[in-house]
Parts: C-alpha cells; sequence; structure tokens
C-alpha cells in the first residue's frame, strides 16, 4: 500500500480551549504525532484550515467585506497556520517545507506538484496553504484536491469526534458511530464533518476519506496501519 498520506487539521483545532489563535501546546501535540508517522516510514501532507484566525463565510456575513475578499482574508489566516506548523514540526526535528496557493515567496514556496512530490522523496513533510487558491472553495477540498495531486493513499480529517455518527454525538447520548459509509449516503445525508464538494472530488478519484480524533494520541498511526477501530471511513 502507497504509504503516502495527508492529514486535514481544522484551524479550530489549533486554538484550544481559547478559541482563538495558536495554543502552541497543542502545535506541539500534533507535530509529535505527525512525527510519529514519518518516524515509521509514512510520507506525510498536511493542510490545515484558518478557523482560529478568520472564516471567510462568516466574514462576509453582513456584506461589508466582499465574499472573494473574506476568502482570500481566510486563505492568509491558513499560511499564519502553515508556518505555525512548519516551526514545529522542525522543533521535533523534521525537516518541513511549507507551499502556498498563492505566491509569496518570502514566506513560502509556491505550490508545485512535481517539488512536492520530490520532498515527500526526501523524507520531508509538506504543509499545503493557502486553500486552493481560489474564492468559494473551503480547505476541505483543498485537502481532497492536494491528495488526489500527490496522490495518497488516502485523506485523514482530524477532528474532535472519532468518526461519522447518524446524528450529533454531542447533542444525542443515542447517536450510533457509522464505521464506513458510502460516497453517495455521505453526499445524501450532508455529512457535517465534510463538505459536499470535497466528498464529491473524492468520488470521482476514489480517495477514501477517514474521519477520526485528533486528540486519540496514537490513532493516526493506528488507522495508518488497518486498526480504524476510532474512526469512519467514507469510501
Amino acid at each position: 500500500m502507497n504509504k503516502r498520506v495527508l492529514v486535514k487539521f481544522s484551524g479550530e483545532a489549533l486554538a484550544g480551549e481559547e478559541g482563538y489563535g495558536i495554543d502552541t501546546q497543542i502545535l506541539d501535540y500534533i507535530a509529535e504525532e505527525i512525527k510519529s508517522l514519518v518516524d515509521n516510514g509514512i510520507e506525510v501532507g498536511i493542510v490545515i484550515g484558518g478557523g482560529n484566525i478568520i472564516r471567510g463565510v462568516t466574514a462576509a456575513a453582513d456584506g461589508v467585506i466582499k465574499r472573494t475578499s473574506a476568502d482570500y482574508m481566510g486563505m492568509l489566516a491558513t499560511v499564519i497556520n502553515g508556518v505555525a506548523m512548519q516551526e514545529a514540526l522542525e522543533y521535533k526535528g523534521l525537516n518541513a517545507r511549507l507551499q502556498t496557493a498563492i505566491k509569496m515567496e518570502q514566506i513560502a514556496e509556491p505550490f508545485i506538484v512535481r517539488k512536492a512530490i520530490r520532498h515527500f522523496e526526501k523524507n520531508r513533510v509538506v504543509i499545503f496553504s493557502a486553500g486552493t487558491g481560489n474564492p468559494y472553495f473551503t480547505t476541505d477540498t483543498a485537502a481532497t484536491l492536494r491528495a488526489t495531486e500527490i496522490n495518497a493513499s488516502m485523506l485523514i480529517k482530524a477532528t474532535k469526534v472519532d468518526g461519522v455518527y447518524n446524528k450529533d454525538p454531542m447533542k444525542y447520548d443515542d447517536a450510533v458511530k457509522l464505521d464506513t459509509i458510502s460516497y453517495d449516503k455521505a453526499l445524501e445525508d450532508h455529512i457535517k464533518v465534510m463538505d459536499d464538494t470535497a466528498i464529491a472530488l473524492a468520488k470521482d478519484n476514489k480517495l477514501p476519506i477517514v474521519v477520526a480524533n485528533m486528540n486519540e494520541k496514537g490513532n493516526l498511526l493506528k488507522i495508518i496501519n488497518g486498526d480504524c477501530s476510532k474512526c469512519s471511513i467514507v469510501k
């Protein structure tokens, strides 16, 4: 099996209890989890959202800021998170490269798929920032796009829940976890953990989406090694 994966983290995940900004302790924890993958010979790509700083849809809600501008602001937020993630990975002794969908050479490389793959071959972690570079597309869609472009074996969506449920487990005690769910069923039910555009793109490219709890230490490595007792697979 191809040992190249892409892991998607939400921006909010970096904020911790504060709900805003970057909690360096969480950053350190994520870097340690990524290190465990690299140490086991796995090539890792990362996409991080920007919701801990600004979210395009929210910024544009009252019409003062146009949606396109708000989305570009959101993309810049993901670059800030990407710089922080790169630092955390390097702090752990890993080699990491940040690539952006919007050119900003003083901070990061522009996204070039062949260059990204070369980095993987040299055992470097690659962080993909600035979404797809286009407004109206979420970082979930960006993660699916990058995972497809780099030919990852799976996209792991690291969230606060340990999979996809038939209803919100935070609200309903009788919510049941679904071990596997088809792309069509996920689209039909509009599952909240991933937006429809991302799922449709994954379906077209037969890319499995694994939904897992990022706070479960060692879970990422278990998933890649075939243990999905604490995750759900959309395929």
